[in-house]
């Protein structure tokens, strides 16, 4: 079966990989569709996300739909085979409809699809047969198209980000810094939680023809001039993971107004100036990845089909490099796909 697999800084390739065989307690899921995200880009480009630096080879990708494809003897109640699920990438997990947050995400020994955080690695989606846990399954409605399902993890990620500002969002002017796939998704998921005006401001014009697409009421190129109004917006969200957007969002939030810094800041101790934190007394949540949020990602997925406007371009698995590419250049892509399963009638 074809894999992603990145085998060091530069150096990622399409392999042919083994097929799985089911184990007891495992299910084996055929992946059809695959979201390229930021960590798979730094993998790919530098052997590294972070301070995780590939040892091994690491087959990637963690935002991953597909179909069920068989099911081990101990699974009970195990999903008939042709089964349309989301996958949550985490172990541990919560089980699939946990109402209550549990914080199992914040588990420092858990681990993520896709990640060189673990020894050996935790291998990756980006394949064409994947045997997971059970608890990690999550069937997709009926009228929920597999494709806009693969936004299912990014949106689960900006879900339990903006959640963390409660009340904070309805009626409020919110700015979200950054208009990457992450920032528009943030965009759509003010929307639907009740801001009255959301700017959406970024340095190249794709992003920001995808954020007024999910509903930004306002969007600014500060490439060409735009400037943020200072002190005017009730909430913020730093969506680029860039030092200077987080000085962007510090500066625009009103006095009492809270920060959500929803982008990954580099490991290394950044210049920032915190002062703004004490003097405006403000309110700063951070957010990492997410609990029990993909079954409300899966929910607005399916209520929301304007959403479809995130996923700009989609890859044979075979044509991987050039995918990663087309994903690494904000001035043309949003969410680039990889179309993963062979299987031509899916």
């Amino acid at each position: 079966m074809k894999a992603v697999v990145v085998h060091g800084p530069g150096d990622l390739r399409v392999d042919a990989l083994p097929e799985p065989k089911t184990a007891p307690d495992r299910v084996l899921v055929r992946i059809v569709y695959g979201g390229i995200c930021g960590s798979d880009l730094h993998y790919a480009a530098d052997g590294r996300n972070g301070p995780y630096t590939v040892t091994e080879p690491l087959v990637l990708g963690h935002e991953v739909v597909g179909v069920v494809a068989g099911a081990g003897q101990d699974v009970p109640d195990a999903p008939a085979v042709g089964t349309r699920v989301a996958l949550h990438p985490a172990t541990p997990c919560a089980p699939p409809g946990t109402a209550t947050p549990t914080g199992l995400h914040l588990d420092p020994d858990g681990s993520y699809f896709g990640s060189a955080s673990t020894r050996p690695h935790t291998q990756g989606g980006f394949v064409e047969l994947l045997e997971v846990l059970p608890s990690q399954l999550r069937p997709l409605p009926a009228g929920l198209p597999l494709r806009r399902a693969v936004l299912a993890e990014p949106l689960a990620v900006v879900l339990h980000g903006t959640a963390r500002l409660g009340e904070r969002i309805r009626g409020a002017r919110a700015l979200v810094s950054g208009a990457g796939p992450i920032g528009a998704l943030a965009v759509a998921a003010l929307r639907h939680a009740g801001a009255a005006e959301i700017t959406a401001v970024d340095l190249q014009d794709v992003p920001l023809r995808t954020a007024a697409a999910v509903g930004a009421t306002k969007t600014l190129n500060l490439a060409e001039g735009g400037t943020v109004d200072r002190s005017a917006f009730d909430v913020t969200v730093e969506a680029a993971g860039a030092v200077a957007s987080l000085a962007t969002v510090l500066d625009a939030v009103r006095p009492g107004g809270a920060v959500l810094q929803l982008g990954i800041l580099p490991r290394e101790p950044v210049p920032v100036a915190m002062s703004a934190v004490i003097a405006k007394e403000l309110t700063l949540y951070g957010s990492q990845r997410f609990d029990t949020e993909l079954d409300a990602a899966i929910a607005l997925l399916a209520a929301d089909p304007a959403l479809d406007a995130v996923l700009s371009h989609e890859f044979a698995v075979e044509e991987a490099a050039q995918a990663f590419r087309c994903a690494a250049d904000p001035s043309r892509s949003a969410k680039t796909v990889l179309r993963v399963s062979a299987d031509p009638d899916i």
